[in-house]
């Protein structure tokens, strides 16, 4: 089965479950899941509005708003956000780049009042339901993640929490816990006749890892797998068909918390940020799918470069794990599916957030209500690199050491000074008989690769899917431009012919 198959949106179909360590859909088609997180809409994130200071997590930034701006503005303002943050074109156009999935970040502020008890705010389930029906229209599946439980399953600004300490894992006394289950029966109640939701994410990023300034935890895991088992054992009642999604503690980065499978329809969902993009950042997890069973998710990744996303989600990708990139949207960005343009006087907000001066009630709303314009997908600026980037499409950039294959005379070498072992910074170096060979993805158009190289003086051959369309002799420090037309994915092979060469980077553009 090719590449091209898994990721078709045509596989877009019925109910998702787990068979033999792989996803598949309500046919019984393997899919892999590939596509991005609308971060900072439902739950928003400082980083992603460049703040600083203690305005790093959502009722921070609402306090923030309503403070600068006045309490009639700032509620204006969140329901004009919540519009235009993430619109039906938003969706349109990660299926029209060819994602089959989103994940949707949820605050559970948005659904549920902060107040005793249990009461649903039903504006909150109205977007939600509006997400889930552009997401249908356009095949879409979507990831359901609880981002910010009550209490807090993090305890850090991702979280939403008051105070940096998961609540929902350490108070005895307060009803965090209940609330969180009665939040997932009532998504079950609403969603379980909807397969576009693709899986229930029960929490997002459980128990952080020691934080400086923060205070350190206890080790809670078994204390989430218990909430694990108590929270599907309730949707389960309601729900028996849709797929869970299940993190880890530590960022959702521990493989070894994976000693049962907690339900028959649960993937193994882990995150990889910062990390080397080589088999190092999957090993784990290949395991507890080997011991479980468990299909994998790499359900949140990114905030890096082209080159690295072009080394570490078509590795993925090969070992049947699907990839969701992180976030769809923010601020002045170059490496998200599209930048949001900062507002002309945006600095006057960024300042006062590290304890500059404050603007005036009149410039601090004209500041907002620039950015809610810029926020619409149509005022954004488009960075389809990236999205190239993620499946090595046309228009992406990748180091020619993230080779999936090699051999005969083919090494990895320094580059200006440093250790071979610094990935961004490693060549490959080919000698007589070397090869090695690449996997890229197509839109079915012709294309050209372009391979930048110190040549010395050589001869080498290329090959898509062992077929040889350039045999040559070629000279110097250059970039060797091949075209070539496929429209199923495929691998591209360099071999050294004669003579002896030294790789930098490779291109896959559009003709």
């Amino acid at each position: 089965m090719g590449l091209n198959e898994k990721l078709s949106r045509d596989r877009v179909f019925g109910f998702l479950r787990g068979e033999n360590g792989r996803i598949v859909n309500g046919r019984g088609e393997e899919i892999l899941l590939v596509g991005m997180g609308i971060g900072n809409w439902l739950l928003p994130e400082g980083y992603m509005w460049k703040f600083g200071g203690p305005y790093n997590r959502p009722h921070r930034i609402g306090r923030l708003v309503r403070d600068l701006c006045g309490t009639e503005y700032a509620v204006n303002f969140w329901r004009e956000f919540r519009a235009n943050y993430v619109t039906e074109a938003d969706i349109r156009a990660m299926a029209e780049y060819g994602f089959n999935s989103v994940r949707l970040p949820v605050n559970w502020r948005v659904v549920m009042e902060d107040e005793p008890g249990i009461h649903w705010r039903p504006n909150g389930f109205r977007i939600i339901d509006r997400f889930l029906d552009w997401c249908e229209k356009w095949k879409l599946y979507v990831i359901l993640d609880l981002h910010g439980a009550p209490g807090g399953q993090t305890g850090h600004n991702i979280d939403d929490s008051l105070d940096d300490i998961p609540r929902l894992f350490t108070d005895t006394e307060s009803d965090s816990r209940g609330k969180t289950i009665a939040l997932w029966e009532e998504f079950a109640r609403r969603y379980r006749d909807r397969w576009i939701v693709g899986m229930y994410d029960l929490l997002n990023e459980p128990v952080r890892t020691p934080v400086e300034g923060a205070k350190e935890l206890p080790d809670l895991s078994e204390e989430l797998k218990q909430f694990y088992r108590d929270c599907i054992a309730a949707v389960r009642k309601i729900d028996a068909r849709h797929m869970f999604s299940l993190e880890s503690v530590f960022w959702a980065s521990r493989s070894d918390f994976f000693t049962e499978r907690f339900d028959d329809n649960a993937c193994a969902h882990f995150h990889r940020y910062w990390c080397p993009p080589d088999r190092s950042a999957l090993d784990g997890f290949l395991g507890v799918r080997e011991k479980l069973g468990m299909p994998l998710f790499l359900g949140e990744t990114g905030e890096n470069t082209g080159e690295w996303f072009a080394a570490m989600y078509p590795l993925a990708l090969s070992h049947d794990i699907g990839v969701n990139v992180w976030p769809w949207k923010k601020l002045e960005t170059n490496n998200s599916g599209c930048s949001v343009k900062a507002p002309a006087e945006w600095d006057w907000i960024r300042n006062y957030t590290v304890g500059g001066d404050r603007p005036s009630y009149e410039r601090a709303q004209r500041i907002f209500d620039e950015y809610l314009t810029n926020i619409r997908y149509e005022n954004c600026v488009k960075l389809p690199r990236v999205i190239a980037s993620i499946t090595r499409s046309p228009g992406c950039v990748f180091r020619a050491c993230d080779y999936s294959a090699c051999s005969g005379d083919v090494r990895r070498v320094d580059h200006e000074g440093n250790p071979a072992e610094k990935w961004e910074n490693t060549l490959v170096s080919f000698g007589p008989d070397g090869e090695a060979s690449w996997s890229l993805h197509t839109d079915g158009e012709a294309g050209v690769v372009t391979v930048e190289a110190d040549f010395g003086s050589s001869a080498l051959e290329v090959q898509a899917d062992g077929e040889t369309v350039l045999r040559t002799s070629v000279s110097g420090k250059r970039e060797l431009r091949i075209p070539l037309q496929k429209s199923e994915a495929f691998t591209l092979t360099l071999r050294c012919v004669r003579g002896g060469f030294t790789l930098d980077r490779i291109g896959w553009e559009k003709a």
